[in-house]
């Protein structure tokens, strides 16, 4: 970005004088003169009158001296405004996900970005997976993190980064016949541990502490349970209706709801049994599904022909370093 000659002209007029401008200002007088002339030439107006005491601005410099200073100003302060960016002193993150991306994913970054970088702005929002890559597509967010595969149309303009396979597992009411049964039937059979969550929450309700009793459920166990679930046409939901119709079952949904705590907490009053990210629960806590890992992969998702701003792209790479993948890639 080429200032200079405004800036000379701006010393030229401070100090009424070519001479001494051109010694504040580190250059030589016949330099300082080419540059004058040469920049009333492009101005088709002389800028200055001489005369034996040094320079005084003429009509047309007085004029052009007000746009000069004020144009200075604004680039340097466009300059400024560049560096605390690519600084990451200022910027604002647009990121979208669903329930269980926003509810514990995605806290815990916000929490150590904001640490690191605390000039930032966050604006999150919750939405399925759909509305979200929507939402990328059309600029309105720099980030998604959304259930896979991605259906809409232009999805082709999307990158998907993998991110983490999330297992749902099963939570039941307190007491629930069919975890008693089950559990006869295995004979007291071991599961393996539950996955390690990545942001436990506090103390379980009774319908996670409940699921503790088994670590396994069959489909053909909950054919006949009522089913608190997540909205339909949700990516979560088609992942667990998918499931259970291959295996032969036709989930009987009393309610959906778009929060997972509002799904824990009608399983805990004992409305039906339900489904949640194991990220919802502490470690072993909910059911696997013993027909077959009943799991999703979540990605993040940004625009093919978009650079990230520098905040987003650190709120990226914080989100990778949260799940273990950006420290493996280095």
């Amino acid at each position: 970005m080429e200032l200079s000659p405004l800036r000379y002209f701006r010393v030229i007029a401070a100090t009424g004088h070519l001479t001494r401008a051109a010694r504040q200002l580190g250059v030589t007088q016949p330099a300082l003169s080419a540059m004058l002339k040469k920049l009333e030439r492009e101005l088709g107006a002389p800028l200055l009158h001489r005369h034996g005491k040094g320079v005084e601005l003429t009509e047309a410099g007085r004029a052009f001296l007000h746009h000069a200073e004020q144009a200075v100003r604004h680039a340097e302060a466009g300059q400024r405004a560049v560096r605390e960016i690519v600084g990451l002193e200022t910027g604002t993150i647009r990121v979208g996900g669903g329930a269980t991306a926003i509810t514990y994913l995605l806290p815990p970054v916000v929490s150590a970005v904001r640490r690191a970088h605390p000039g930032l702005r966050y604006y999150i929002r919750e939405a399925g997976s759909t509305q979200v890559a929507l939402a990328v597509l059309s600029g309105e967010l720099d980030l998604g993190i959304v259930t896979l595969p991605i259906t809409i149309a232009e999805s082709d303009a999307l990158v998907r980064v993998p991110l983490v396979e999330d297992e749902l597992r099963l939570i039941a009411p307190p007491g629930q016949a069919f975890l008693k049964a089950s559990r006869a039937q295995r004979g007291g059979e071991e599961g393996r541990p539950g996955a390690r969550s990545l942001h436990p929450p506090p103390a379980l309700s009774p319908a996670t502490a409940a699921t503790n009793s088994s670590p396994f459920f069959r489909w053909k166990d909950i054919a006949d349970s009522p089913v608190v679930g997540f909205e339909g046409g949700s990516a979560v939901r088609d992942v667990i209706d998918s499931a259970a119709a291959n295996a032969g079952v036709t989930l009987k949904y009393v309610m959906e709801l778009r929060s997972i705590e509002s799904i824990k907490q009608m399983v805990s009053a004992g409305i039906g049994v339900g489904f949640v990210s194991r990220f919802a629960l502490a470690e072993g806590d909910g059911l696997a599904c013993k027909d077959g890992r009943l799991s999703r992969r979540l990605a993040i998702i940004k625009r093919r022909d978009r650079a990230l701003a520098p905040a987003t792209a650190a709120f990226e790479k914080g989100v990778l370093d949260h799940v273990g993948i950006g420290r493996s890639r280095r």
